[in-house]
């Protein structure tokens, strides 16, 4: 008979406990184990969190931890781990700290010397971002965008250039207009995947446009109703087609001569202002080495 293995939970640490985002079979093992083990899971709203804990036979004490309180109750939690009682934080759904409450608690835990633990799970971007279909090697997370629709449009011409896929969280009564705030100011052919309640009954990603999003949103009622990740493709990359001037390029050919790559290019950068991943380019195109990662040579 094979033993049970004992749930590893120490005293006095602090796990960051990710949950289920719509399917409850979604959680892991050792998300279980450590919910079960704890002395207290600290939760963004006790009543939301209670449904997961009752499904799976948890029954630990709770305590709130949201954006009204969090500032004043993280001290008092920092000083219950010093003290050795080890802590879960979840939050209503998701990775705990992904836009939301917990940050001044993880702060307060690792000023103190708390050790902080991470148990990996469910996080809607990344999932949304894994079944896109846009490129995922490089990408940044927004959050929610501002309310207000003159901050939105700031907010979204900020980033139109930015060449990494965009994602953004938006919630079913402002999605339709932020839609028509990003289609003001992004071009309307970049591509854009409307992902809604992810792992639910009613999942959907939908692919379309910066353009087409909006339209496709208001023909159609079920599919403004549920929690949304906006994402959006990033801006051409105009490195590829970029190169030094011919100035530039003497430049770089002269200091090539009598100093080692890297110092030349950072020479060159410095005396003529070019970019400095086109100097780097040109530099390993010169010195025989073309197609060597830039990054692999930093």
């Amino acid at each position: 008979m094979m033993m049970r293995r004992e749930p590893q939970v120490a005293a006095g640490v602090l796990y960051l406990v990710a949950t289920p985002i719509g399917n409850l079979s979604d959680v892991s093992f050792r998300a279980l184990e450590v919910l079960k083990s704890v002395d207290a899971i600290a939760c963004e709203d006790t009543r939301h969190s209670r449904p997961l804990l009752d499904h799976y036979g948890i029954d630990r004490p709770l305590i709130a931890l949201h954006e009204y309180n969090e500032d004043s109750r993280s001290a008092r939690l920092a000083e219950r781990l010093l003290a050795g009682d080890s802590i879960a934080l979840v939050s209503d759904a998701g990775t705990p700290l992904i836009n939301d409450p917990g940050y001044p608690l993880v702060r307060a835990a690792r000023a103190a010397g708390i050790r902080v633990s991470p148990v990996p799970g469910p996080c809607a971007l990344i999932a949304a971002l894994s079944a896109s279909g846009l490129p995922s090697h490089r990408f940044t997370y927004e959050g929610f965008p501002p309310r207000k629709s003159s901050a939105r449009k700031s907010f979204f011409a900020a980033l139109k250039d930015d060449a990494r896929t965009l994602i953004f969280y938006e919630s079913s009564h402002r999605v339709l207009e932020t839609l028509r705030d990003l289609a003001s100011v992004f071009p309307a052919g970049r591509r854009l995947v409307l992902a809604r309640e992810l792992t639910k009954r009613y999942e959907t990603l939908v692919d379309t446009t910066v353009g087409g999003a909006e339209a496709l949103l208001a023909a159609a009622a079920e599919m403004r109703l549920g929690e949304f990740v906006v994402l959006v493709e990033g801006a051409p990359s105009t490195a590829a087609t970029a190169v030094l001037t011919p100035q530039q390029a003497r430049i770089l050919g002269i200091l090539l001569r009598d100093h080692p790559l890297k110092t030349a290019v950072a020479l060159t950068v410095e005396i003529s202002g070019a970019r400095r991943e086109l100097v780097y380019r040109e530099a390993l195109r010169l010195s025989g080495r073309e197609g060597t990662s830039v990054e692999a040579t930093d």
